[in-house]
């Protein structure tokens, strides 16, 4: 599968969210300079399944601190993120502000 450069920019920033945060789609969008692709942020997102080193997928969430998808994908999401002390109820990611990762404030 061909992956281009918007795929590989996300992929790359995704690596960078620390254990035990998560960010946004739409923060991830900003931070590579196409605030208005959010939407093309989460399909690169769900296409990063062969990429090597692997990606954190599960630490990007909606902005407003849910898991999105399919059943089966959010309850791994939220299993793997418990495991990095997350807490998260209905969902949802709990004190989204103190837990929350914007890659254009904290990666400098």
């Amino acid at each position: 599968m061909k992956h281009d450069l918007f795929f590989e920019q996300v992929w790359d920033l995704t690596r960078e969210i620390p254990k035990g945060k998560v960010t946004s789609y739409g923060a991830i969008a900003k931070a590579i300079g196409t605030p208005n692709l959010s939407r093309m942020v989460a399909r690169a997102i769900g296409a990063c399944g062969a990429a090597q080193p692997p990606v954190p997928y599960y630490r990007v969430i909606s902005s407003n601190g849910l898991l999105s998808g399919d059943p089966s994908s959010t309850a791994k999401r939220q299993e793997l993120l418990e495991n990095e002390g997350l807490e998260i109820k209905n969902l949802k990611v709990q004190n989204l502000k103190k837990v929350f990762w914007d890659p254009l404030i904290d990666m400098e």
